[in-house]
C-alpha cells in the first residue's frame, strides 16, 4: 500500500527552499550594489589618480624625457588618456624601436621603451656622436672619448656607414667590445674596404659586406696565432680569406716601399704609404 504524504508535511520544506533562494538573490544584489559603489568611489576619490610613472628600457634618454613626451602627470586620472596616443608620441622619435604602455595596479603607468642598439660612435668636430643599428646618428654628443663602442673615422659615405652599422649589430657582444676604432679606406677595387683597430692590439682588414660573418670568428683566429711558441701581434686580413702578417713584416715593407718612392718620386710616396699591402697567407 502506497504511503500518502500529507501536504502539511511538505510546506516547511518548500518554505525553506524558497527562503534560501530569496536569500541568495538578495546576497547577489547586495554584492553587485557594493561592487558598483566601490567602482564609483574609486573614480571619485584620488585612488584612481596616477601616483607613479615607471619607465623601463631607456638608455639613450633620461626617464624624465619620456615622461614629458607622454604629457602625463602625477594626480592625472589613470583612465583619462588613450594608450595608443601615448605610444605614438614616444614612437615618433627615430631612436625608438618600439614602445608599450600599460596601466598597472590601480594607480600606476608602466612604459617599456625599446631603443635601437648603440653600436658605434662617429667623430665630428672633436665630439663623439652615438650611431644606432638602424643607421641613425644620435644627436647628443659625448664630450669625452667613449669606451663602450667603437669609433668611426673617415666615414663620409652614408651608405657605407649604414651598411657597417647593420653588420656591427650582428656581432657577438664580446667581439663588438674588442673593437676600438674603425676607419673607412675604400678604393676603386673595393669600395667597402675598412680597417679595424682592436683593443687587444691587433689590426683587422675587412670588407663591410661580410664583416659580421667573418669577424665573429676573431677570438678563435687570435687564439690560433697566440698558441704558437713565438708570436707577434699584427694584421689579420679577413677581406677574402683569413690571412695574418706580423707588424714587423707589414710595416717594414711599408717603410721600404716609402724609401724607394722617396728616391724616385717624392710626390707619390704619401699615397703609397697609406695604401694597403698584400697580406701573406700563413695557412
Amino acid at each position: 500500500m502506497e504511503k500518502i504524504i500529507d501536504i502539511t508535511e511538505r510546506v516547511p520544506t518548500m518554505k525553506k527552499r524558497r527562503r534560501r533562494r530569496t536569500n541568495l538573490k538578495f546576497l547577489a544584489l547586495v554584492t553587485v550594489f557594493l561592487f558598483v559603489i566601490m567602482i564609483l568611489l574609486y573614480f571619485q576619490l584620488p585612488y584612481s589618480d596616477i601616483k607613479k610613472i615607471n619607465i623601463k628600457g631607456a638608455q639613450l634618454k633620461e626617464d624624465t624625457f619620456y615622461i614629458e613626451q607622454t604629457n602625463l602627470n602625477i594626480d592625472d586620472s589613470l583612465w583619462g588618456f588613450k594608450i595608443p596616443d601615448v605610444q605614438q608620441k614616444i614612437a615618433q622619435h627615430e631612436w625608438v624601436k618600439s614602445v608599450e604602455v600599460r596601466r598597472k595596479f590601480l594607480n600606476e603607468v608602466e612604459i617599456t621603451v625599446e631603443e635601437w642598439q648603440k653600436v658605434a660612435y662617429i667623430s665630428k668636430d672633436g665630439e663623439f656622436y652615438p650611431m644606432l643599428d638602424n643607421g641613425v646618428v644620435f644627436n647628443e654628443p659625448n664630450a669625452i672619448v667613449p669606451i663602450d663602442a667603437p669609433i668611426f673615422l673617415k666615414f663620409e659615405d652614408e651608405s657605407l656607414r649604414k651598411k657597417l652599422l647593420k653588420e656591427l649589430a650582428k656581432l657577438k657582444p664580446e667581439v663588438l667590445s674588442l673593437i676600438s676604432q674603425i676607419n673607412a679606406n675604400p678604393s676603386e677595387a673595393d669600395p667597402y674596404s675598412i680597417t679595424l683597430y682592436m683593443n687587444d692590439g691587433y689590426e683587422v682588414r675587412a670588407d663591410a659586406n661580410t664583416l659580421a660573418e667573418k669577424l665573429n670568428y676573431y677570438p678563435s683566429i687570435v687564439a690560433q696565432i697566440e698558441n704558437e711558441e713565438v708570436f707577434e701581434k699584427g694584421v689579420v686580413d679577413i677581406e677574402v680569406g683569413s690571412y695574418y702578417r706580423p707588424f714587423s713584416d707589414e710595416y717594414s715593407l711599408v717603410d721600404k716601399d716609402s724609401e724607394n718612392l722617396d728616391l724616385n718620386d717624392e710626390g707619390s710616396a704619401e699615397t703609397e704609404e697609406g695604401g694597403q699591402l698584400e697580406v701573406e697567407n700563413d695557412e
